[in-house]
C-alpha cells in the first residue's frame, strides 16, 4: 500500500513547482476578485484534479496491466488512489490558506488578531478540503473505468453531481421552510467531514466494482 501511494506521489513530485507557480497566479486574479475563500476552496479543487495525471502515468506506463498481476489486491491499487487524493486536497487547502492568508495581508490588510477571522479561514480550509474530496472522489471511478484520456471528457460530472445534488438539497431546506442561519452553517461545516467520508465511501465501492470487472490484459 505505501509502496502504491509513494509511486504515485513520486510520479507527480516534478510538477510541485508548477502547480505552486499557478496558485500564486490564480492568487493575484482571484483573491482581489473574489476573495479569500473562494481562492482557498479553488487551490483545493485544482490541487486534487492532479489525480488525474497520476491515472495518465499509469496508463502511458501501462502500469495497471503490471499491477494486476502482481501481488497486490485490486482493493490496495482503489484504496491508494483515495489517499493519494485525499494528499492533493489537504496540499491544495493547506496551501491555498497559507497563500490566501499572506495575501489578505497583503491588500486588505487583514491583521487575523480576532479569533473569528482565524476560525473563518480555518473552517474555509476544511470546507476547501471536503469540497475537492467530493469533487475528486467522483473522478476516480470514471478514470477506472475509461482511464485518463477518455475520463477527461467527463470530468465535468465531478463538478456537476455533487454541485446538483447540494442544490437540490438547498432546495428541499427552502420548501420545507428550512433557513440558512450563521449557526445553521457553522453546524454543516462540522458534518461536512462525515459527509464527505460517506460520499467517499459509495466512490470507493462503485471504484471496486468497476475495477474488479477490468481483466490484466486489458
Amino acid at each position: 500500500m505505501k509502496s502504491l501511494i509513494l509511486k504515485d506521489l513520486y510520479n507527480i513530485g516534478h510538477n510541485a513547482r508548477s502547480m505552486l507557480f499557478i496558485l500564486l497566479i490564480l492568487a493575484f486574479s482571484l483573491i482581489p476578485s473574489t476573495g479569500v475563500e473562494s481562492y482557498i476552496i479553488m487551490s483545493g479543487i485544482l490541487c486534487s484534479m492532479m489525480l488525474i495525471t497520476t491515472f495518465s502515468f499509469d496508463d502511458h506506463s501501462k502500469w495497471m496491466k503490471y499491477a494486476m498481476i502482481m501481488p497486490v489486491t485490486r482493493k490496495d491499487i482503489v484504496i491508494s488512489k483515495f489517499i493519494v487524493l485525499l494528499i492533493f486536497s489537504a496540499i491544495g487547502a493547506v496551501t491555498g490558506l497559507v497563500i490566501g492568508s499572506i495575501g489578505s495581508i497583503i491588500l486588505y490588510k487583514a491583521a487575523f488578531n480576532s479569533i473569528s477571522s482565524v476560525l473563518n479561514l480555518l473552517f474555509t480550509g476544511l470546507a476547501s478540503l471536503v469540497i475537492a474530496e467530493i469533487m475528486g472522489s467522483v473522478s476516480i471511478p470514471l478514470l477506472f473505468r475509461f482511464g485518463a484520456e477518455k475520463a477527461r471528457i467527463l470530468m465535468f460530472a465531478s463538478c456537476l453531481i455533487p454541485a446538483g445534488i447540494s442544490f437540490a438539497v438547498y432546495k428541499l431546506f427552502i420548501l420545507l421552510g428550512i433557513s440558512f442561519s450563521n449557526f445553521s452553517i457553522l453546524i454543516l461545516l462540522c458534518f461536512s467531514p462525515l459527509i464527505g467520508l460517506v460520499w467517499n465511501l459509495a466512490m470507493y465501492k462503485i471504484s471496486c466494482g468497476l475495477f474488479e470487472k477490468k481483466e490484466p490484459l486489458h
